[in-house]
């Protein structure tokens, strides 16, 4: 190991390679320096993928902060050990919290917004069910996209560089959850809203927010009125109407660039 902090030497190239260039994994288990651990059957899959080999380094996160370097000590065809060597504390996760509160969109929207909400930095998703909203989930169904959507929280993570998975919600019906208290800011995205979203925020420091998202036709008159009348404050994206898989994450990166990404 070379003595610049989140950097290696390669088994196989003389220069230093930064941990965030390295093949990242989440490891949703305790990781300690000087542990062997024994990766998951999907993540032999992808170390036989890479064509890693013995010797070459892989970075791991198991969502609790900061990431760890690790040297591949046996690589057999169904099972892959690792030697922990390092931590770094490194954290890209944004000064603001964001919670994208989403009515569920058709077919694999849902998959589109989950990953670039992740990309772009949100805390978390809560998923909802709206009048009209045009799928409907069971309770065995919603937990089954809940897990496939876990699936992507994880997959996105890794390839973006975050050691802090993005908390995803259960299913919950609008009517019920907007009567919940919230310790966030609520701002509905709506074209009834008389001022945008980004000229709000130049007047506002960073702050916790939660963005409330419509389905494709958008929310109905009175689901709009009860978010308003337990406090959530309609704004627009401005004068071009957005797709639901468009508007929230438009409004992320909005708050980003406005706001600043780090503290």
């Amino acid at each position: 190991m070379v003595g610049i902090p989140g950097c290696y030497t390669s088994r196989n190239l003389n220069h230093s390679i930064p941990a965030s260039a390295m093949p990242r994994f989440y490891f949703p288990d305790t990781l300690a320096i000087g542990a062997i651990v024994t990766l998951a059957d999907a993540l032999v899959h992808h170390v036989h993928v890479l064509r890693l080999a013995v010797g070459d380094h892989i970075c791991l996160f198991n969502g609790q902060g900061g990431e760890y370097v690790a040297t591949l000590t046996a690589i057999e065809k169904k099972r892959v050990a690792a030697e922990v060597k390092t931590f770094s504390p490194r954290e890209i996760e944004l000064a603001h919290s964001i919670t994208l509160a989403q009515a569920l969109p058709e077919a694999a929207k849902m998959d589109w917004i989950v990953e670039k909400a992740v990309e772009l930095g949100a805390a978390a998703i809560q998923p909802l069910a709206a009048q009209r909203c045009v799928v409907r989930l069971n309770a065995e169904r919603a937990e089954k996209k809940r897990q496939h959507w876990q699936g992507i929280v994880i997959a996105a993570s890794e390839q973006s560089g975050r050691n802090r998975l993005l908390h995803l919600g259960e299913l919950a019906d609008f009517s019920q959850w907007i009567t919940q208290s919230d310790l966030h800011r609520r701002i509905l995205l709506s074209p009834r809203g008389e001022q945008s979203l980004a000229d709000w925020a130049r007047h506002h420091p960073p702050q916790a927010l939660t963005l409330i998202i419509g389905p494709e036709g958008g929310l109905n008159p009175q689901e709009e009125d009860a978010a308003c009348a337990h406090g959530a404050l309609a704004l627009n994206m401005g004068p071009r109407v957005l797709r639901t898989e468009t508007a929230g994450l438009a409004a992320v990166a909005a708050l980003n660039a406005i706001w600043g990404e780090r503290q």
